[in-house]
């Protein structure tokens, strides 16, 4: 049966589902390259906040954690405060902030071993221009706040019904899991993360679908693919570069949600319940398009009050600084230390050597060296590979780095701070799978383009 609906609500659904669409999805074309608003805007408060951004950040470690230990000691009642979402974990999430005051107070003062004070491992992280932990507390901000243009007024309802034909017979996952992957694509793959996670809490996704989505279509954004190819000199490259990315991520998208670990995780909602009707199953009476139409203002009606959505806005602003950026910063760190001061992502990368080889990739053994690095930061795989003389190589070595996806300084500590359905020894054997998938199919398209 079909609703009026009010002009108000067709203005909410039109209006803000359009900005959502601009601020997060738009690429506009700057001095650096394409970058989606919402990425500028945090690049302008970021620049602005330098001077004081990392003592902020370390405020809020030091918070986090010192609040951690205290609710310890005060009961649970039975309504969950805000005090309880952002400070009551268990002792493995309370440890991971400790470790982040740790790290942050290492490195900010100056003091310990120089593999937790080096530019390289923690300043990479907390520096107060371009480190990823400070960098993500600016767009914290921006995509707490607006990240409801996308969820909360009807789009994802509006394309889910159109899309679900495609997306959950290619991929197995929902139609409105569209607007997460395109955020990623032309956004960045951590606005897709807290965009797929927002969703699984609302209880839109289920874990398995939650983890394929976070997984499998939070890429690196296009401006990354500019940097990675600048740093291998291979800038002349970009379209059969960002051709071969896509590819692979797609052939990737297609097998990953079909084999293990993804295919066991359950079919259930974050708070166990099995999933009911679809929302996205287009009843009798109905079309793709105007049941989309329909299900959109619906949503848009449940969110006519402005302010209710504001305060959750700020609510999950606070969830984020207090919740995910100390994960960040302390897996972040010591993925770095071990790939910087430690022989183990090297010795991880030998048994690669003799399929490098075999596959006939020059400077096999070098390039070995470079496959499981990634695990640790992104761009670490292509400034190793920079130096290896062969083109074909240092291309084979960039590709594969960016369909990795799971990188613990970026998507991959972000995805361990929400709560997402994923453990870190599920994210390192996702990184391995793809890896291994990804070798064989760049390496013909590398011998094909050069």
């Amino acid at each position: 049966m079909t609703k009026k609906f009010s002009a108000y609500t067709w203005f909410l659904f039109i209006f803000l589902s359009l900005a959502g669409i601009f601020l997060f999805i738009t690429p506009v074309n700057t001095g650096d390259g394409l970058k989606v608003p919402i990425a500028l805007m945090a690049n302008a408060i970021s620049a602005y906040s330098a001077s004081f951004i990392h003592w902020f950040a370390y405020i809020v470690f030091i918070i986090a954690a010192v609040g951690a230990l205290i609710i310890k000691f005060i009961p649970e009642t039975e309504e969950r405060t805000l005090v309880d979402s952002l400070f009551r974990v268990n002792w493995f999430w309370t440890t991971m902030r400790i470790l982040a005051v740790i790290f942050a107070s290492m490195f900010l003062f100056q003091f310990g071993p120089e593999s937790f004070t080096s530019e390289y491992t923690a300043g990479l992280l907390i520096t107060p221009e371009g480190g990823l932990v400070t960098m993500m507390f600016s767009l914290f901000l921006f995509a707490g706040l607006l990240l409801p243009l996308l969820t909360d007024f009807g789009l994802l309802e509006f394309f889910g019904s159109m899309m679900v034909k495609i997306m959950r017979p290619l991929f197995k996952i929902p139609g409105r899991s569209a607007i997460d992957c395109l955020a990623s694509f032309v956004g960045d793959g951590t606005i897709g993360v807290l965009l797929t996670s927002r969703q699984y809490e609302q209880g839109n996704y289920t874990a398995r679908e939650a983890a394929t989505i976070a997984t499998t279509f939070s890429v690196v954004s296009i401006t990354f693919c500019f940097v990675v190819l600048d740093t291998v000199s291979l800038n002349n490259y970009f379209l059969q570069f960002y051709g071969s990315v896509i590819l692979v991520s797609i052939i990737l998208a297609l097998i990953m949600p079909r084999i293990f670990p993804l295919s066991r995780k359950p079919d259930t909602n974050i708070d166990g319940s099995t999933p009911g009707e679809r929302s996205e199953d287009v009843p009798e009476g109905f079309n793709s398009f105007s049941f989309g139409l329909h299900s959109a203002l619906a949503k848009a009606e449940d969110n006519k009050n402005l302010g209710k959505v504001v305060g959750s806005g700020f609510k999950n602003v606070l969830e984020m600084w207090f919740a995910i950026t100390p994960v960040i910063m302390a897996f972040g760190t010591i993925a770095l230390v071990l790939a910087e001061y430690t022989s183990v992502f090297k010795i991880l990368g030998m048994p690669f050597e003799p399929i490098l080889a075999l596959l006939q990739i020059p400077f096999a053994d070098q390039a070995a060296q470079t496959m499981i690095v990634g695990f640790a930061d992104m761009l670490l795989p292509s400034i190793l590979g920079a130096g290896i003389e062969s083109e074909l190589t240092r291309f084979f070595i960039a590709t594969v780095s960016v369909t990795q996806l799971i990188y613990m300084s970026e998507v991959g500590g972000l995805i361990l701070g929400t709560k997402l359905p994923l453990k870190i020894w599920d994210l390192f054997l996702i990184f391995l799978i793809r890896t291994l998938i990804s070798i064989p199919i760049i390496a013909l398209l590398a011998h094909l383009i050069f």
